[in-house]
């Protein structure tokens, strides 16, 4: 027991709910957010259905820099944003602002991946039967890119689960919070290694139930 005597398991499982608070809150915003913005980016790339090549590369510019940018940057530099936005840089609410701008340039790159993979063979073959673009993405391709999709959520939500850890920084709470204010700052090791411990228990999780997931939709 001395080797955890520094442990406040109160502390620790309110940390946890804070760290799956986020998680959940920024998964759902970059979904909602990152889902759509894939698929225009499909829809307007070269040789699409809407190939929009100004439209395309503009988007991927954008895509591209936010992607490029260290996410320890990106906490700060939104910190006013994030103030204006919610109230607060600290908390839950503070770090799920900056997580959804982080994942859903490469939540929406991954979804691009995902229906590029798509036989065209699919696409043609709706097109032919004088399906329109919106009849073709909801019947066609988000139905057959659908493994590839939930194997895109478990990438994100495995990533965000590495972001909110270093929302700590800027105390953003949860479990990344608690490792640095007492693991880092007061050198208590043993908070230190549950709170990792913890977070890869978390991802063993989210990556078993992703697996699952794709086995099971891609049953024919």
């Amino acid at each position: 027991m001395e080797l955890l005597a520094n442990i406040d398991w109160a502390e620790i499982g309110l940390a946890a709910l804070d760290t799956l608070a986020m998680l959940g809150g920024s998964l759902l915003f970059t979904l909602v957010l990152g889902l759509p913005l894939g698929i225009v980016l499909f829809l307007t790339g070269p040789r699409q259905l809407l190939a929009q090549p100004l439209l395309y590369g503009a988007l991927s510019f954008v895509v591209n820099v936010l992607r490029s940018v260290p996410f320890v940057i990106l906490l700060i530099v939104m910190i006013p944003f994030t103030v204006l936005l919610v109230g607060t840089s600290l908390g839950v609410g503070g770090a799920i602002p900056p997580l959804v701008v982080g994942a859903t340039p490469f939540f929406a790159r991954l979804v691009e991946t995902a229906l590029r993979e798509v036989d065209r063979g699919i696409i043609e073959a709706s097109q032919a039967m004088g399906a329109t673009t919106r009849q073709i993405v909801l019947g066609a391709l988000l139905p057959e890119a659908l493994p590839g999709l939930l194997a895109a959520m478990t990438v994100t939500a495995i990533t965000l689960v590495s972001y909110a850890a270093m929302s700590g920084v800027i105390g953003g709470g949860g479990l990344g919070d608690l490792a640095i204010r007492f693991g880092y700052q007061r050198f208590q090791t043993d908070v230190m290694v549950v709170t990792v411990v913890l977070l890869l228990i978390l991802v063993q999780v989210l990556q078993m139930i992703g697996d699952r997931l794709v086995v099971r939709f891609s049953r024919k």
